[in-house]
């Protein structure tokens, strides 16, 4: 690198909440050695590829950001770490060239080092992360543009779902200790920050592979011990994570927001057990019925798949009907999308993609349909609502009640990352128009 001028770098992060944690690490360590972060379509002497391989697509647009990178600056040196970097290793040194450095999931806190080396030529730091032990730490200060930030405090997964790659690019579940956890929690407070979302891989599994043990319901009792002015929320968990015991405690929390997202993927037992989830249907309603009773007003989100191999019309009926049943107010839905590596990609009976698209589109507007009338009962409440920006189509400023319902509100431009009290008064498209109260 030329020493004489300032470094500049450009970072990118495709896919989930914890790359964009990983990713604030990278560009908080490279602002304090005074490397200067530029956008990724600017020329820069670093790019940085946090990819992405939990579907096809995501696949293809890590690829296509790494070709962005070299006709950007064909002489800089390109960083490309994350899922399909850990998965597709020859192809992203193909698309790359020379210039290229592959780093590990498990490597990501060398990967600054590595992006500053003076060695030019490409190399890789990918070791078997199937064997790794220890997370990584990766301290943030800040997440730019954000009122709320993410707390990774957990990686990997040991579930192998038929139909996942994540086990093969995360390895197994490694949690951060728990000094470290909170450490990072006291910088986030100490930085502005009133609300975090916790996040993982799994982190439900929190703990298990710490010595000694923990858990995530022990986790969750620091965090509110700790009496930071913060908010919470939980990334995801799964549903048979949601004991008595932890719901109890976040229905009587002052701080946990009362907003679960879980993973349903289909409501078809055959489908599930294929899928090698681990609960049944039953299961599923019990613990969404049980944040009810304990919860009234809680936001649910729910993953789903559609088009799982094998999936007929009969068995994506029973999603829809399950769903159609159940006090949710969000889905995101995802076509099933074929792994190599998995055993559902060798499974027969795939779905066509025309088929997987309709079924998509059908849960899509079940999901838009919950979400209104979750909104409206929202309507005439007061609700306690962290103020984000104004940088919306309605230029008004935004912010997420306790219960997630996104409200834009008329506020100026100093009341950003403040709690404010706001009426709920209209749905309006995505969201709900309000009043300060």
């Amino acid at each position: 690198m030329n020493k004489s001028a300032q470094i500049t770098a450009a970072v990118t992060t495709l896919g989930c909440k914890v790359n964009q944690y990983e990713s604030a690490a990278f560009i908080s360590r490279l602002r304090a050695l005074g490397v200067r972060i530029v956008p990724f379509s600017q020329a820069a002497d670093i790019y940085i590829i946090n990819s992405c391989a939990v579907t096809g697509k995501a696949g293809a647009q890590s690829r296509q950001m790494i070709r962005r990178a070299r006709r950007a600056n064909p002489e800089a040196r390109i960083i490309a770490t994350g899922c399909y970097t850990q998965v597709e290793t020859a192809r992203v040194r193909e698309i790359a060239g020379d210039n290229v450095c592959l780093v590990g999931n498990d490597q990501k806190h060398l990967l600054v080092d590595i992006a500053l080396g003076s060695e030019r030529r490409g190399s890789e730091v990918l070791p078997d992360i199937g064997l790794q032990r220890r997370i990584c730490s990766l301290p943030v200060r800040r997440f730019a543009g954000r009122a709320r930030a993410y707390l990774k405090v957990e990686d990997g997964c040991n579930n192998f779902c038929t139909y996942c790659i994540v086990p093969y690019t995360r390895g197994r579940v490694r949690s951060l200790p728990l000094s470290e956890v909170l450490r990072q929690t006291a910088v986030f407070a100490g930085e502005g920050y009133r609300e975090l979302v916790i996040t993982g891989i799994h982190v439900g599994h929190y703990g298990r592979d710490l010595r000694p043990a923990s858990s995530f319901t022990g986790l969750v009792r620091e965090l509110e011990a700790a009496e930071h002015d913060l908010r919470y929320r939980i990334s995801s968990l799964e549903p048979g994570e949601l004991d008595d015991e932890l719901l109890e405690f976040l229905a009587a929390s002052r701080c946990f927001m009362p907003h679960f997202h879980l993973p349903l993927q289909s409501g078809d037992p055959l489908i599930l057990r294929r899928m090698r989830r681990r609960y049944t249907v039953e299961d599923f309603r019990h613990v969404v019925r049980n944040i009810q009773r304990l919860m009234p007003e809680a936001a649910i989100g729910l993953d789903t798949v559609v088009g799982f191999p094998g999936e007929d019309e009969e068995m994506f009926r029973h999603t829809c009907e399950l769903i159609a049943d159940l006090p949710i107010t969000y889905l995101h839905v995802f076509p099933y999308s074929r792994r190599p590596g998995t055993a559902a990609a060798e499974m027969p009976d795939q779905v066509p993609a025309a088929v997987k698209q309709e079924r998509a589109a059908i849960l899509r507007s079940l999901g838009r349909e919950k979400r209104i009338e979750f909104y409206r009962r929202q309507l005439g409440r007061t609700h306690r609502v962290l103020a984000e920006n104004s940088g919306n189509r309605f230029r008004l400023m935004k912010g997420f009640s306790e219960n997630y319902v996104p409200i834009y509100f008329k506020a100026p431009a100093a009341a950003a990352n403040t709690v404010l009290e706001v009426e709920a008064r209209e749905v309006r498209g995505e969201g709900v128009l309000g009043v300060i109260a």
